[in-house]
């Protein structure tokens, strides 16, 4: 097969971690993989893996854009030309944007949603949904058909695979460096990885930190990321005394060198669809703590992989994180029993034979 990817930027965050461990794992299967998007600092690995890049700017979340029309007459032309059969969608303005290409040259579309959308006007006007869609998860699922009243037999629930090797554990000199290049210190060190939005919860990661670093000062909390909210998160680190303790990273290349650099890997999102990062350092045998929302409650098993905790519960999320630096030995338990859960349900392979199976159950549907 000859297969398109379509996304907005090739920046960490969770979208572009599953295009490119999608994509890799579907090249690696003999598929021509090819992938449109607007650049960013993981292009680089589509060089590593010998998948054709094609630059377009499309980095816009504006619905209605000149963009979208200029990068539909551009790829329709390449489409034809390299006779692509799969057009893979992954926002809201490429899902678009794939509808069009479908509209220009008859090629199969498919949108993957990563979480949960609003129902605003243009999207009921414009639904856009492709051939099939894959939800990352079955609380997505309940949610386009809830919401979107979407036909249930349009969905195939696809979760998030990660590549396991990628995410292996760290020496303990590695970590060291890596602690030391990010200025965090011989302390323990809480971290989240996730773009600065309100939903991500890191507002309340951050308030808990303060009882945290009552009971433990040399503590540190990593936040990797970039979003609106910055500022904002900023200013309450100040406000609450802690801001020496507190680091911001807008963004980093090497994902599982900065999950290496942590004790504890928290996320505390309002909603959630599934949770690439937090499956990530899973992957990377972390001990994790995660709000009892949407898909993470399909990862995380309280007290048996991981700890589960009320979302918007500063105090909750500061007594889960004591817990676990009181207790190193838990730690490592939740860590080793995380990485094989993550290891037996949501590899690589699994995602890619599983998407692969749509790809074609649409070719078919074709002929």
């Amino acid at each position: 097969m000859k297969i398109l990817f379509i996304t907005n930027h090739l920046n960490t965050g969770g979208i572009t971690s599953y295009v490119l461990t999608l994509a890799v794992g579907l090249k690696r299967r003999g598929h021509d993989v090819y992938i449109a998007s607007s650049g960013g600092e993981l292009a680089f690995r589509l060089q590593e893996e010998g998948i054709a890049y094609i630059p377009i700017p499309i980095r816009t979340k504006k619905e209605i854009n000149p963009k979208i029309i200029f990068c539909g007459f551009k790829l329709s032309a390449i489409i034809k030309r390299e006779k692509i059969g799969i057009v893979h969608s992954h926002s809201r303005t490429t899902q678009l944007l794939g509808c069009f290409l479908q509209e220009l040259t008859g090629v199969r579309h498919i949108f993957t949603c990563h979480g949960f959308f609003k129902r605003r006007l243009l999207r009921r006007l414009f639904p856009c949904w492709g051939d099939k869609v894959i939800a990352i998860s079955e609380q997505v699922k309940e949610h386009l058909v809830r919401d979107f009243k979407l036909d249930e037999k349009r969905i195939a629930v696809v979760h998030n695979g990660i590549d396991i090797d990628r995410f292996g554990s760290r020496k303990a000199e590695d970590r060291r460096q890596i602690r030391q290049k990010l200025g965090l210190g011989e302390g323990p060190v809480i971290g989240i990885i996730a773009r600065l939005s309100d939903v991500k919860g890191h507002k309340y990661l951050i308030e808990a930190m303060q009882p945290v670093l009552e009971s433990y000062p040399s503590a540190r909390l990593l936040v990797v990321g970039t979003g609106k909210m910055q500022g904002e998160l900023e200013r309450l680190s100040a406000s609450l005394g802690i801001a020496k303790s507190v680091f911001f990273i807008p963004e980093v290349r090497d994902t599982p060198g900065a999950l290496a650099a942590l004790d504890i890997f928290v996320m505390p999102s309002l909603q959630e669809g599934l949770g690439l990062a937090l499956m990530e350092a899973m992957a990377g045998g972390l001990a994790v703590i995660g709000s009892n929302v949407g898909g993470i409650r399909t990862l995380i098993r309280h007290g048996y992989n991981g700890l589960l905790v009320e979302p918007a519960d500063s105090n909750a999320l500061a007594r889960a994180v004591i817990l676990l630096l009181n207790d190193p030995a838990k730690r490592q338990e939740l860590g080793r029993e995380a990485q094989s859960f993550i290891r037996e349900n949501f590899s690589q392979d699994k995602m890619v034979l599983e998407t692969e199976k749509e790809y074609l159950s649409c070719l078919d549907a074709k002929n």
